[in-house]
């Protein structure tokens, strides 16, 4: 999967590191977003006490930090081998099983050292955007952490993976947090939210139902993923996928339709099934979604300050204020405007021209009144609310031209996934270029002369690369491919293959190459994770004085 795009990745990192502009117009946007934050907005949160009614302010981290990646849904429902799949390793504190296996919420985080850093020691440091989780307790941090290691995918995203959310049949146990509530903390701050079920056993569990209300508001980054496909047969993935879009459409009650994934995404070799192709396609897309993720985060938080800043929270504290009397009957007086909220807000809405989707949910808004003293309240501030107009009107319109300007630049950022190469295993790709040859790394280790280690299973590999009748000598990229899809292993792990094997980068593999690409093939088979990059030991012989010039 992702080990297609690693030393794409590399390569597009260092030309942004030593691109100094490329780098700035990316971070300028980002500033300007933090200044008018602190400058704009911040005060009127903390005049109006936000963070007791909806999230906690903002800090530097979670604008400096890298894109996150939330992925959730039922146990054994492959969600750490969906994350294994994505960054092509295992990670410090992994455990795949049939049993509930993850429980707890796990950080993937890049790090020069791995290691695993406890949750109590996340929310007291300041470059991780984790400090506002203390609030959740120790039962919960006790079960959270962070896994820090040198992955390259990992270097422009972060991955949360989450406990799997529990079925019927263990609906009686107590996590002894607010699940539900640490959902929607990351799922407010996350850029977006994979969410994983079964194709063998679709189930709506009750906690299963409270998650998704968890996720209310935030159906953008939502991203469906039908798993392990391949293990159905078509009639019955017709009704799986029937099944569990109508189940959606009871719980997610917005016009639009959810896209749901559908797909096996492991590196294994899948089974044989008449949709094949169609699973193929279908990782496809949403890697190319993932992939964007980096492109996009700085529009993710321009989106998100402008719906904190749209919240018509001011106008609410502030009716409630002018409405509380001074002396007497405070409390009758308090619950009966929480009673009378509903109507409140329609109040609002008629007198200041508000959009009834920029009110809180009422419900919620009514138990955190409860324990709110109401003679603390703010009346409207006119300063305050004239620099938040401000911000509505004209900052966030002049950060439009900056954001225009990184759209420009954006194939200089380094992606997430190698989708160009990934496109050379698409039918339409394949008849055009096949196979086509990326950019070289320039600063690849210097081969060493040891010993072949394919040498001694290469008559068996030479009667299957004349078996597929060569060309003066060389196999094209028509009939490896043909070849290679025989194994079922994923079209991903395939290209990966292919980049490694096709070491002289001339599109065809002559008898040492396509020994290479045969014995990688057999590795990963076996469940062993390909190289990165090729080892000089694996290095073919007529091909390592080649190698080893290219280097100098």
């Amino acid at each position: 999967s992702t080990s297609t795009s690693k030393k794409f990745i590399a390569m597009s990192i260092r030309r942004l590191r030593n691109n100094p502009k490329i780098l700035g117009d990316v971070n300028m946007v980002t500033e300007e977003l933090k200044n008018l934050y602190y400058k704009r907005l911040l005060p009127i949160e903390k005049y109006y006490s936000f963070h007791h009614f909806h999230s906690p302010s903002y800090e530097d981290a979670d604008f400096d930090n890298k894109p996150m990646v939330l992925v959730m849904g039922q146990y054994s429902t492959g969600k750490t081998t969906f994350i294994r799949y994505l960054i092509e390793q295992d990670f410090p504190g992994s455990r795949v099983g049939p049993e509930p296996t993850t429980d707890c919420f796990s950080a993937l985080m890049y790090g020069e050292t791995e290691g695993i850093i406890p949750g109590n020691a996340l929310t007291v440091d300041p470059k991780k955007p984790f400090r506002n989780l203390d609030p959740f307790g120790n039962s919960f941090l006790n079960r959270f952490q962070c896994a820090q290691m040198p992955n390259q995918v990992l270097e422009s995203i972060s991955i949360i993976d989450t406990p799997g959310i529990l079925t019927a049949a263990k609906r009686k146990l107590s996590r002894g947090y607010d699940f539900p509530a640490v959902l929607r903390w990351f799922a407010e701050r996350v850029d977006r939210i994979i969410l994983l079920f079964d194709a063998h056993k679709l189930e709506f569990s009750d906690e299963l139902t409270r998650a998704f209300g968890a996720l209310s508001g935030y159906e953008d980054k939502l991203r469906v993923v039908l798993n392990k496909a391949d293990r159905v047969d078509s009639q019955q993935l017709m009704r799986v996928y029937g099944a569990l879009m109508w189940s959606l459409g009871k719980v997610f009650r917005t016009p639009e339709i959810l896209r749901v994934y559908i797909g096996s995404f492991w590196s294994e070799p899948r089974q044989v099934c008449d949709h094949y192709q169609l699973i193929e396609l279908e990782e496809e897309d949403l890697l190319a979604d993932i992939r964007n993720l980096p492109r996009n985060a700085a529009v993710r938080k321009l989106n998100d300050l402008v719906k904190r800043a749209r919240l018509a929270h001011a106008h609410i504290i502030s009716y409630l204020k002018q409405e509380m009397p001074t002396i007497f009957c405070k409390e009758s007086k308090k619950h009966n405007l929480i009673y009378q909220l509903p109507v409140i807000f329609t109040k609002i809405q008629q007198q200041h021209r508000v959009p009834a989707g920029d009110f809180p949910d009422c419900t919620k808004m009514q138990e955190k009144l409860l324990g709110q003293d109401f003679s603390k309240f703010k009346t409207l501030k006119p300063s305050l609310m004239a620099s938040l107009d401000k911000l509505l009107t004209t900052d966030i319109a002049n950060l439009v031209p900056l954001l225009q300007q990184q759209e420009v630049r954006k194939k200089s950022l380094p992606g997430v996934l190698d989708g160009d190469f990934l496109g050379t295993f698409r039918p339409e790709h394949y008849r055009r270029d096949p196979f086509k040859e990326l950019p070289r790394d320039d600063e690849s280790s210097e081969a060493d002369f040891d010993d072949w280690v394919v040498e001694k299973y290469k008559p068996k590999y030479d009667e299957i690369f004349y078996n597929l009748s060569p060309n003066e000598g060389k196999l094209s990229g028509t009939k490896v491919k043909e070849w290679m899809t025989t194994t079922l292993l994923p079209n991903s792990v395939l290209a990966h293959i292919w980049r490694l094997s096709d070491v002289d980068g001339d599109g065809m593999l002559d008898n040492e190459e396509f020994a290479l690409a045969v014995h990688l093939i057999e590795g990963k088979l076996e469940g062993h994770w390909l190289p990165r990059e090729l080892p000089s030991h694996l290095v073919p012989p007529s091909k390592r004085l080649s190698t080893a010039s290219d280097d100098e």
